[in-house]
This record gives C-alpha cells, sequence and structure tokens, in this order.
C-alpha cells in the first residue's frame, strides 16, 4: 500500500509541475497478539451477538509494546465515521458498552470464573 501511495505521490506531484520528496517520520510493523487471547475475545463477540472482525493496527498502542512480555489482544470498537487517532474521532455509548461487555466476557473467561 505504502508503494502504491508514493507512486500516486509522484504521479499527482508531477501533474501539477512539482516536486516531491517522501520522508517516512514514523513506522510501526503490526503486531500479532496472543492467539488464544484473540480466540477468546472473538468467542465473546460471537456470544454475545455483537459484529465482529479481525483487523491489523500498525499505530503503536501500548498493547504492542506489552504483547513483547506478555500475552495481550485489544478490543476495537468502531467509531463515528471510522475516524481513529483524529481530534474528530468520536465513539456511541452503545459501541462502547458493546466493547466493555466483550472485555468483562474475556477476562472472566480468562479468570475461569465462566466457561
Amino acid at each position: 500500500m505504502r508503494a502504491r501511495l508514493e507512486a500516486e505521490a509522484v504521479l499527482i506531484a508531477s501533474d501539477l509541475g512539482l516536486g516531491i520528496s517522501i520522508e517516512p517520520v514514523g513506522h510501526f510493523d503490526p503486531v500479532v497478539f496472543d492467539p488464544e487471547l484473540v480466540k477468546v475475545v472473538r468467542n465473546a463477540a460471537q456470544g454475545l451477538g455483537y459484529s465482529h472482525m479481525d483487523i491489523v493496527s500498525g499505530a503503536g498502542h501500548d498493547a504492542c509494546w506489552i504483547n513483547r512480555v506478555v500475552p495481550t489482544v485489544m478490543i476495537m470498537c468502531p467509531c463515528v465515521d471510522g475516524l481513529s487517532h483524529n481530534e474528530a474521532e468520536d465513539i456511541s455509548k452503545e459501541w462502547a458498552a458493546a466493547g466493555t461487555d466483550v472485555l468483562l466476557h474475556s477476562v472472566l473467561e480468562v479468570a475461569g470464573v465462566v466457561a
């Protein structure tokens, strides 16, 4: 995707008679989280009737670093208009409640309180 974006940027700049220089200022490789914890979260979402999908995030969340030393997983909630990591980011109360519901059921599962 990056190569395509850079190629398109060069073409657009050329069409406008401009030069372009691209300098990456931050990059985080996508992180693979603990497969068992991912399964627990997925099963909790499914069992509660919430839509769910596996996604890849390279945003550099704290969990990406914690994942290096302990099993880790993330629960992502949808944002209004898909905006994330942006000052306009917003989430509905229902989406936040669904995320915390999945978190609660996941923690109880890992703790062995529910099967």
